[in-house]
């Protein structure tokens, strides 16, 4: 596509993003872009938009020669996967925001950009509003980008400031997130953690240039954290997230995973409030960085849409650098993690399989212990998934190997001066 060529969209989907899109679109004009045909499921439903320009045809769409860029933003992953695929080896150009889609195709997709030679772009995918694939693409090298902690979903981020900050019980903050439009009707794939780990598994391929999947990554949602958890971190000046982070180990293999955690008010993801997202990218020169902004909604999904869009009249595309530049790094499984527990009874938590124990304490309705264990023995079982139990990070939670004996050490001689 030659340097601000006129861009002829097909669209798929025109739910909250798509006629987002459409009037984001009719404010910029300098884009020089247009949307040719929409293709939707429903006809008969009633749109802010002239009726000749939908059609339930995507053959429509896909082999009119004039259209040169196809963007999707439905919700069905294999439908989108079928539309992405089908357009790119027609010779056009896509824009997606369908994270599970590519979560689950990612191998596919790479593979497709390599044999067409043509962008594939899917900004809108990850934190709506925040430019982070792009940044992660284009200004970290792989060798000196530390770590990344993320809230990359805005409806568990909005259930758990309801929860933390108004003290609603859960079922109440998240019924008030499905009145608001911050969640769906079946909200499972946000509140169980599917949607945060599927976004991960491919922001971590722009990173580090991992290629995974999330039955490999560590995850759990925000769907077993009680008042009482939000009561304990208020009690110890710390904010209750669901977190998303990476960390290269000193073995050069990469810790990730996404959990609930414990995050120290001076923090900058303490600062990030309801459906808001923020990420937070350390590198060994530039130190921390931090990203803010919406990670849901129309608008901000539409904004990161029409950026692909726009950058495609220069033929941009993802160069997967640490991906094709590097060797790939790969996911440990072989660090330990501090981890603070909550449970109806002791009975439900193997503390032998803990290396040590922290603190505990029983009560009448709960029972809490903070206690190092490893991260395969999370992995590999699922007691701490079960109803009654919360399992909550602890802020600077990652220990390696090669610290675990200075830290247990650090712990005995903290006894040793208690006692």
């Amino acid at each position: 596509m030659a340097q601000h060529n006129k861009l002829v969209i097909g669209l798929f989907g025109f739910g909250v993003v798509g006629e987002g899109l459409y009037k984001v679109l009719q404010q910029t004009p300098s884009l020089n872009g247009e949307i040719k045909k929409v293709c939707i499921k429903h006809p008969d439903k009633k749109r802010n938009a002239p009726q000749d320009l939908f059609t339930t045809s995507k053959d429509e769409l896909l082999n009119d020669a004039e259209i040169n860029v196809i963007v999707e933003v439905i919700d069905d992953a294999d439908a989108a996967f079928a539309i992405v695929k089908t357009a790119l080896l027609n010779g056009k150009s896509v824009v997606s925001a369908s994270k599970k889609m590519i979560a689950e195709h990612l191998p596919e997709l790479l593979e497709l950009q390599e044999q067409t030679g043509l962008p594939f772009l899917y900004e809108a995918a990850a934190c709506a509003s925040i430019p982070v694939i792009r940044n992660l693409e284009e200004y970290y090298d792989n060798d000196l980008l530390y770590s990344i902690k993320a809230i990359v979903n805005g409806s568990t981020n909005f259930i758990l400031t309801k929860i933390f900050e108004e003290q609603l019980g859960f079922d109440t903050a998240l019924k008030l997130a499905q009145d608001l439009g911050f969640a769906e009707s079946n909200p499972e794939l946000d509140v169980a953690g599917y949607d945060a780990a599927n976004k991960w598994s491919f922001l971590l391929t722009h990173a580090y240039g991992t290629v995974t999947t999330t039955d490999e990554i560590l995850f759990n949602g925000i769907q077993q954290i009680q008042l009482g958890d939000a009561q304990i971190a208020r009690e110890k000046g710390r904010e209750l997230k669901l977190v998303a982070q990476a960390k290269k180990l000193s073995d050069g293999k990469i810790a990730a995973f996404v959990l609930p955690q414990f995050v120290n008010k001076e923090e900058p993801l303490a600062f990030v409030k309801n459906e808001y997202n923020g990420v937070v990218i350390e590198s060994a020169f530039a130190d921390k960085q931090f990203f803010y902004g919406k990670g849901a909604g129309g608008f901000p999904t539409a904004s990161a849409v029409l950026s692909d869009i726009s950058a495609l009249r220069y033929n941009y595309k993802y160069e997967y650098k640490k991906l094709y530049g590097h060797a790939a790094a790969h996911l440990s499984q072989d660090y330990y993690l501090r981890v603070f527990i909550s449970a109806d009874s002791w009975e439900e938590i193997p503390v032998k399989e803990f290396e040590w124990v922290e603190e505990w304490h029983s009560g009448q309705d709960r029972n809490y212990l903070t206690g190092v264990i490893h991260y395969n023995k999370l992995k590999n079982d699922n007691w701490w998934r079960k109803a009654g139990i919360s399992l909550i990070l602890t802020p600077d939670a990652i220990i390696e190997n090669g610290d675990l004996e200075a830290s247990r050490q650090l712990k005995k001689e903290a006894i040793g001066h208690f006692n």
